[in-house]
């Protein structure tokens, strides 16, 4: 019997990392938006470039591993030498693979850095797109818990034959869309949402799914959607969560910010490892939010994901603030 298995994308990601970028702010009546900004027709050389494994299905499969759970990754890889790294990566971190292979290539992306130290991704979904529930060895999935990242096209409608798979073998759902799906409209996710337990997601992807408002009401507009549960991140700023009792307000300690990439992985696997231990919502949001802050501190999804124990250790020592609000 699993803890988890996480269903999700696979990647390689490479970090390229410049000694010139312009970050250009265009504010329009939708807002401001940061441009990261390169001169057309120039060449610009890379001062370091950075191999490492990505996509929401591994990231998450990785930091739950890490903190002491019995982990297995479902997926499709591809054949060639990106998908042999993926694998490999995985084995060394304690995960089972219950992923299919096919013709194509892995995914793939490119993250680019900014001043500001976040980051513009290019990505390649490539073969990630093209797991079908035939590839799926439905009589492993013997777990406690699925983790769904966001996939796309045939990938996406595998996900949905598996969340009804989940509802008639009580197997609970954690959801964490991305933008691609959000804008697509919550009808278009309700098979997913009306059988999810716990549903992550930022700022601007529950204005998507319900409407700009209070973070209190969109909370409330997405519970209404299915979920037992629901967080709304806003970068580093406090963020939210709602469950069927009280209303959370979690104000992360200001950190030293080097690369964004996986934070948001790694805090949705980490609140899903304190809700699989029993330790309730207030103790499994700080340990999301410690992990999470430990992978922006330095490069790389899961270069620096803890141990169970080391965020313990860490969680005594940074300040992170829960205030709680009866419903």
């Amino acid at each position: 019997m699993y803890d988890v298995i996480t269903v999700g994308s696979a990647t390689v990601d490479v970090f390229a990392k410049t000694a010139f970028s312009e970050l250009i702010k265009i504010i329009d009546p939708k807002g401001e938006t940061d441009l990261l900004a390169f001169p057309s027709g120039s060449k610009i050389l890379i001062n370091e470039l950075e191999f490492t494994t990505g996509g929401g299905g591994t990231n998450t499969a990785v930091a739950l591993s890490r903190l002491g759970h019995k982990v297995a990754f479902l997926g499709k890889l591809g054949d060639g030498t990106n998908s042999d790294f993926i694998h490999k990566e995985l084995v060394k971190e304690k995960i089972d693979l219950l992923c299919a292979h096919g013709k194509g290539h892995a995914g793939y992306s490119v993250i680019l850095d900014t001043l500001e130290h976040d980051r513009t991704i290019l990505t390649h979904k490539g073969i990630n797109d093209e797991l079908k529930i035939r590839d799926v060895p439905l009589k492993k999935l013997r777990t406690k818990w699925f983790y769904f990242s966001s996939m796309m096209n045939e990938s996406f409608k595998t996900q949905e034959k598996l969340a009804k798979f989940a509802e008639k073998n009580g197997i609970k759902i954690a959801f964490n869309p991305s933008t691609y799906l959000a804008q697509k409209g919550k009808k278009y996710l309700e098979k997913i949402l009306d059988t999810t337990e716990l549903l992550v997601l930022n700022k601007e992807e529950a204005a998507l799914l319900v409407g700009k408002g209070t973070f209190n009401e969109m909370l409330s507009e997405l519970k209404k959607l299915g979920p037992k549960i629901v967080v709304i991140t806003d970068g580093r700023h406090p963020f939210y969560a709602m469950d069927d009792k009280v209303f959370y307000t979690i104000s992360p300690s200001p950190v030293k910010i080097l690369d964004t990439t996986g934070a948001g992985d790694a805090f949705a696997a980490s609140l899903l490892s304190g809700l699989v231990r029993k330790k309730g919502m207030e103790f499994s949001l700080m340990l999301g939010v410690t992990n999470a802050q430990s992978v922006i501190q330095h490069y790389g999804a899961k270069n620096v994901l803890l141990s169970y124990s080391q965020a313990l250790r860490q969680m005594k020592k940074i300040r992170i603030k829960v205030a709680k609000k009866k419903i």
